[in-house]
């Protein structure tokens, strides 16, 4: 009995081990989502440029959109920046952003600043959207379908590299479903 009871922690180490080890092997810029495969949440908010203006889900362009939670507040972000106003240029989808948890005044300035690539803006200053969408912060971004379903979740700095390998193939499949009537 006195062995059994010398060997938990030896056992415990050991499985705090192997729970350490395969930790290594997993991608934190791959957050499981609940909502990957579900329509993207309703919302109400303002939009950026224009407090008096309110937008929904409903009001999101049809096809293919790329929804990227951004801040001022975020050194990410700023990085980000000027891969997505490349972005911008591609008529397959349509940007829009989150502007998550922040001031109105120096978002404003920041796309005056940095140009703007987005739509528009949806103003999330209590961060109810992005606490909808499980956003943990910024920069975010998803990839949500012709049908309002939220297809891609990816937290990180959107760059090149990230884009040809996993972005492009799920546009280009989406543009696909779409051209099949899906």
């Amino acid at each position: 009995m006195k062995v059994l009871i010398r060997l938990i922690p030896l056992v415990l180490f050991m499985l705090l081990g192997v729970l350490l080890y395969r930790g290594l092997f997993l991608n934190p810029q791959e957050l499981p989502s609940a909502l990957v495969g579900k329509p993207f949440p309703a919302f109400s908010l303002s939009k950026l440029e224009n407090e008096s203006m309110l937008t929904t889900e409903q009001d999101l362009k049809p096809g293919i959109k790329l929804v990227n939670v951004w801040a001022t507040w975020c050194p990410s972000c700023k990085y980000e920046h000027p891969f997505l106003v490349k972005l911008s240029s591609d008529k397959r989808f349509s940007l829009y952003g989150i502007n998550y948890k922040d001031e109105r005044p120096l978002a404003l300035n920041w796309l005056k600043q940095y140009r703007n690539p987005y739509q528009y803006s949806i103003f999330d200053q209590q961060g109810k959207l992005g606490l909808n969408l499980g956003v943990y912060g910024a920069p975010e971004t998803f990839v949500v379908d012709h049908n309002n379903i939220i297809r891609k979740r990816f937290a990180g700095v959107l760059e090149p590299t990230v884009w040809q390998r996993e972005f492009l193939p799920l546009i280009n499949e989406i543009e696909d479903e779409m051209a099949n009537g899906n």
